[in-house]
């Protein structure tokens, strides 16, 4: 295995004595050969599996050509919109063009289409009408079912049927792809690859389909909301690798087919996908115009895990990553650390070690690796499962080790710890060395939000819980003569938060002393609990009517409101204040959120002025009539 970055010209090909290639992947993103991108992985894997591929990377989709830089395939193509849904990488939650896009050479923006990996594939079929196309990535993954897509604002058909794809492989998928590229090189036609965990494939005939739960048809989910968010609800139940259902989707002329997810990774398994000859950097090619930016917070950090049993209702790592935490082993992760110290831009610092939640570094519960994650039941909503064993010894342990490698200064945490799951844990040994060595000035965590109907659309604890963790945090750092701070991420417009909800979370910074400089508005993206309660206006877990603001003018209220210390939110806040009847928060006293305008006052010093002239008045008069 050559150590080099693969492919990216035909000049990389020939250099390497090939003729072609076995599979092109096509991606999104720039080329950054390091293990926190999914294209790395990838094609890396089939490399190690012998297989030859080439990459195009950020292809111009208005210029045919642009897919034909190998020539076509001898197996396949990949296509991938990137690490992000390219919806989300081009907007924001307002809709508004972002400025920058981290994962192009320079930052640039505009290097990708809208809905990339349904142009790509068009792409390509255009000119290759029957080469196999697999669709992978967090694109494909989200969208492989009927979604509602917050851009359009509209449900979307299965990203496989717009596309003309043939085949998705969601979630991970280091299984799921290796199984497939050996299917195809044994011969197999891609239209009867449909027995790979992990994968979502269309077929015409549905009596070939097997054990299966068929879930409602497209054009009925489209005239009736509720029989959507009864669909997902049935996904979402089914995204356990053990318990999970065959699901089919009916579409007038397609039955869309999602078989069981992969199978989660071993350690040894993990450790080989990570183990990979990675370049760890972007391509040599992009340096001209500044390197990739993305490659800056990830270089020195270290992905030690995958999955969530959090379960937070706007996450979408249920469907993707999973609920069964899978973990690298700590000689892995040591081999990884004491390459850093080689690079000449290290400093000793550790970036993170960590993964969607850093301190989940075990499975909930022994249960999980017999029959799965529990279908309706979570580990740590709306509290911790007694089942539950929270225990952060494995991950202390760790932290230790890395602590000790020559050269390394400071291990911090930054990819954001679980409060609850810190406090559902009887030792305090992890809080304390958290504190003492993990910690850079700030720890950031993820409250969300203090009223209790809005932590429940949420699947987040009730604050009481994040209270005795801030309590506990302060009073840890003071014993260690320690001054840091927590940073509180907050969002605002969830489904479930009304006006009300918004006021009680202003209320609570104001007793805080605290203004966030940042807050994320709710962003409804694709295959979450949160997106269909904004999408449906009900909960899809008991189908009752859910508040969902959704007025621009109100979401706007409602993140002034997180922020009304600034200036620019003044007119927001009073607006807000008045429709809500509460003018008591409007004064000069502690409980206030704002003052009253310049005119307001000069009204109130008038009334006051006619107010002791009228009481002078009163007592002149009384005087008299004693006299």
């Amino acid at each position: 295995m050559m150590r080099d970055f693969l492919p990216l010209t035909k000049e990389d090909m020939n250099k390497r004595g090939w003729s072609e290639v076995d599979f092109v992947y096509v991606s999104g993103d720039g080329y950054v050969d390091h293990p926190s991108f999914g294209t790395a992985i990838i094609t890396r894997l089939l490399e190690s599996m012998g297989f030859r591929v080439g990459l195009i990377c950020q292809p111009d989709w208005k210029n045919q050509k642009s897919i034909e830089t190998f020539g076509e395939p001898r197996l396949g193509f990949f296509v991938s919109a990137g690490n992000m849904d390219s919806m989300v990488n081009h907007y924001s939650v307002s809709k508004k063009k972002r400025k920058t896009d981290a994962y192009t050479p320079g930052g640039v923006m505009g290097k990708r289409p809208d809905y990339a990996c349904v142009v790509y594939s068009n792409l390509i079929r255009q000119t290759y009408k029957k080469t196999p196309i697999i669709l992978g990535g967090i694109e494909a993954s989200l969208r492989r079912m009927c979604h509602y897509d917050y851009w359009s604002d509209k449900l979307k058909r299965s990203i496989l049927l717009d596309s003309g794809a043939d085949l998705i492989s969601y979630g991970m998928g280091e299984k799921s792809i290796r199984e497939i590229a050996e299917a195809l090189e044994s011969g197999i036609s891609i239209s009867d690859i449909t027995f790979v965990d992990g994968t979502v494939y269309k077929t015409k005939k549905k009596e070939d389909i097997y054990d299966f739960i068929e879930l409602p048809q497209f054009e009925a989910m489209k005239e009736e909301k509720l029989l959507y968010a009864k669909s997902f609800y049935i996904q979402y139940q089914n995204t356990d690798p053990f318990s999970g259902k065959r699901l089919v989707e009916p579409y007038k002329d397609w039955y869309v087919v999602q078989n069981p997810p992969s199978k989660p990774l071993s350690e040894g398994e993990m450790d080989q996908t990570y183990g990979y000859p990675y370049m760890r950097t972007y391509h040599p090619s992009y340096e001209k115009d500044g390197g990739i930016p993305a490659i800056r917070e990830v270089k020195f950090s270290l992905i030690s895990n995958r999955g969530c049993f959090g379960g937070c209702s706007f996450c979408a790592l249920t469907f993707h990553q999973g609920r069964i935490i899978q973990t690298r082993s700590h000689e892995s992760l040591i081999r990884e650390a004491e390459k850093f110290v080689w690079e000449d831009d290290f400093k000793g610092y550790i970036h993170d070690v960590g993964g969607p939640t850093a301190n989940f570094r075990d499975v909930a519960c022994k249960a999980q690796l017999k029959r799965g994650a529990c279908k309706n039941k979570q580990c740590l909503f709306p509290e911790p499962c007694k089942n539950l064993e929270a225990s952060h010894k494995d991950y202390l342990s760790l932290l230790r080790r890395l602590r000790e490698i020559p050269k390394v200064k400071k291990v911090f945490i930054r990819s954001g710890i679980r409060f609850d799951y810190v406090m559902a844990d009887s030792d305090d040994t992890f809080f304390y060395e958290l504190c003492e060595h993990h910690v850079s000035g700030q720890l950031k965590v993820a409250p969300e939000h203090v009223s209790k109907n809005v932590l429940l659309k949420m699947g987040k604890p009730e604050n009481a819980v994040y209270q005795e963790f801030v309590k506990k945090y302060y009073k840890i750092n003071k014993e260690i003569n320690k001054e840091q701070y927590l940073v509180p991420y907050l969002m605002s417009s969830h489904p479930g938060s009304t006006l009300k909800d918004a006021i009680t979370l202003a209320e609570y910074l104001r007793d805080l002393g605290y203004m966030p400089e940042q807050v994320q508005d709710f962003y409804p993206t694709p295959s979450t609990l949160s997106t269909v309660m904004y999408y449906t206006g009900v909960d899809p877990r008991d189908m009752k009517k859910v508040y969902v603001p959704k007025n621009p003018h109100e979401k706007a209220m409602q993140r002034g409101l997180i922020q009304y210390r600034n200036p620019k939110n003044y007119g927001l806040v009073m607006e807000a204040l008045l429709k809500a009847g509460r003018k008591d928060l409007i004064g000069f006293d502690k409980k206030a959120l704002i003052r009253p305008r310049q005119q307001d006052k000069k009204d109130k010093k008038a009334v006051h002025v006619e107010k002791r002239k009228e009481k002078k008045k009163t007592i002149r008069n009384t005087h008299k009539k004693k006299k």
